[in-house]
């Protein structure tokens, strides 16, 4: 029999309203993502996300990327929940519609992210 440590620390809140909120299942790539010193890859709660995960759920969520002239960002919701990634892409859940406490998240959003989110809006 295989027994496996666990760690288990309280969840990170990031809405504003917890009661007002809508979230679809993704499933976050591991592509990109640096391993902390515990050897864990893990995607906090409150990352922007994108890559085409709206318009085609088979496709895999990555940290949303802001390119071109004028400057357009790719962000299509916030990941919700912390997402372990050490072995692999693993499910996920992204809001797409709701209010995040932008004192609770990883970074500020840019104007850009801001600008393509547009059914969620960040309250300090």
């Amino acid at each position: 029999m295989k027994f496996v440590e666990r760690t288990f620390t309280n969840k990170t809140e990031i809405l504003k309203f917890p009661d007002h909120y809508v979230n679809v299942a993704v499933t976050m790539s591991d592509a990109g993502i640096e391993a902390n010193a515990d050897g864990k890859k893990i995607v906090p709660a409150g990352t922007i996300i994108g890559g085409g995960f709206s318009a085609n759920p088979s496709t895999q969520a990555v940290k949303a990327t802001t390119s071109g002239t004028p400057a357009v960002s790719n962000a299509e919701g916030v990941l919700f929940n912390d997402v372990d990634v050490t072995h692999g892409p693993a499910p996920g859940a992204a809001l797409i519609h709701g209010f995040i406490d932008s004192t609770k998240i990883p970074a500020e959003p840019t104007a850009e992210e801001k600008a393509a989110l547009k059914q969620i809006t960040f309250l300090k």
